[in-house]
């Protein structure tokens, strides 16, 4: 269902607690890059080493690829890389916390400037291990080979986007102390299925409450996502100027029609027929095509106020939002631009620093927070990240995120623990995103895929 993150520290650990000599680890992690070069590219190859012990892994690699047969040079002190076909980068490893210092970013750029692919040594020079945050120049790596367990900087952009593929090689580590995991497609089996004495209602009960002026495909989009993640019953509650246009395209959710201004947005006072709803619900979202005034921003405070049920809260639902004190589970689906706004940041400074980003919201505000991204992260109070690196770059189009809202309703409405569901959902998603694939991929083409990519873990 996951598989365990490392920090800088818990590597350490780990190291610490092994029981052999630190030299037999270095020659199996030394094999492991030379191998990983010699399946991948022909040529001759520069390994450019470090004075730690990543520089010592390097060594260790460049005397195997010779005993292969490979034309190699080291090069230590930072000389000249000559004209490789293919660089080993072994200069700094997991102890970088600041920017590289002069001489060190020099050769980074050299690296990068060479025009070879380059393979890291357990993480791309310049890349924090611990966070994924680049505070200077880094490698860009075409392959990583780490060790013992994926480090978090591998997991989390930025640094996630310098590793190129990374691969794990097993070295005899013990990694069982670890805070941080990566989700992976075996999750999709733990959501809670149909079975034989199902009622729509004990399948799942979601409520989806948004839609404004020109945003009601939102609605639609998070409603069609609520059934196609196994939902049995949706309500869609909705401005009651927009139920026509809802009506023509949500055939199977019940239209609950709400109060609104002369703009088309709901009241505060929309949120009294929510809340009497809420009685057939097992979990609510809010957000999708809300639109934004103080009477949808009343709104939402009153229905998280009033209803004790798992919530999710995204889109114009993050607009001006106070933390969150409640007893029922609470989920917010920010991406960067909407995270900065509730921190009070810039989006610049969200992207560079989205591991500590994700954990300051989840602690001020008291929710879980899934943040978006190709790294999307799925932050609780109190405990450990989850990743989920699932998705491919057609997900960034219009509506996508609405469609997640709906999945991660429905696993909440299914009983799922919040962390849990959100990580889930971000599967799932991403899931089915690679089953559509291609450029030109719309929000709605998700749907019928989300139905595959549960399919195919049941």
């Amino acid at each position: 269902m996951s598989e365990p993150l490392l920090t800088a520290d818990e590597t350490r650990a780990a190291e610490a607690a092994h029981a052999g000599p630190m030299d037999e680890l270095m020659e199996r992690a030394g094999t492991a890059v030379a191998e990983a070069v010699i399946a991948r590219f022909e040529g001759r190859v520069t390994v450019v080493c470090g004075s730690g012990n990543n520089g010592g892994d390097g060594r260790v690699c460049a005397r195997v690829l010779r005993e292969r047969g490979r034309d190699v040079t080291i090069v230590e002190g930072f000389g000249e890389l000559g004209e490789p076909d293919v660089i080993v980068d072994a200069v700094l490893g997991i102890g970088l916390k600041e920017a590289p210092r002069e001489d060190v970013a020099r050769m980074i750029e050299r690296i990068n400037a060479a025009g070879a692919p380059v393979v890291a040594v357990d993480v791309p020079s310049g890349v924090n291990a611990s966070t994924g945050e680049i505070p200077g120049a880094a490698v860009r790596a075409a392959v990583t080979v780490t060790f013992a367990a994926t480090k978090v900087g591998l997991a989390i952009a930025p640094g996630r986007f310098a590793a190129g593929e990374v691969v794990v090689a097993p070295i005899g580590l013990d990694v069982a102390e670890h805070e941080h995991r990566l989700v992976t497609e075996d999750v999709l089996a733990q959501v809670p299925r149909k079975s034989a004495d199902s009622t729509k209602y004990r399948a799942g009960s979601v409520l989806v409450a948004g839609g404004s002026p020109g945003m009601t495909g939102a609605i639609v989009l998070s409603s069609l996502a609520a059934f196609r993640a196994d939902a049995g019953y949706v309500q869609a509650a909705i401005p009651q100027s927009a139920m026509p246009s809802v009506e023509a395209h949500l055939l199977e959710a019940v239209k609950l029609p709400l109060a609104e201004d002369s703009a088309g947005r709901l009241l505060r006072r929309s949120a009294e027929a929510v809340i009497e709803a809420a009685a057939k619900a097992d979990a609510i979202a809010i957000g999708p095509g809300l639109g934004r005034s103080e009477g949808t921003q009343a709104f939402v405070r009153e229905v998280l106020d009033n209803v004790d049920l798992p919530v999710v809260l995204d889109a114009d639902a993050l607009w001006e939002l106070e933390p969150v004190t409640r007893r029922a589970a609470t989920v917010i689906t920010p991406h960067a631009g909407e995270l900065a706004r509730l921190l009070d940041a810039e989006a610049t400074e969200v992207e560079a620093h989205r591991r500590e980003a994700a954990r300051r919201a989840a602690s001020r505000y008291g929710c879980v927070v899934l943040l978006k991204g190709a790294d999307t992260i799925v932050a609780a109070p109190r405990v450990g990240l989850l990743i989920a690196g699932s998705g491919t770059p057609a997900l960034a189009t219009a509506g996508t995120g609405d469609v997640l809202t709906g999945v991660v309703a429905a696993f909440l409405a299914k009983g799922m623990e919040a962390q849990l569901a959100a990580a889930a959902a971000a599967v799932a998603h991403g899931v089915a995103s690679r089953l559509v694939g291609g450029p030109g991929m719309v929000a709605s083409d998700l749907l019928p895929a989300l139905r595959q990519a549960l399919a195919a873990a049941a």
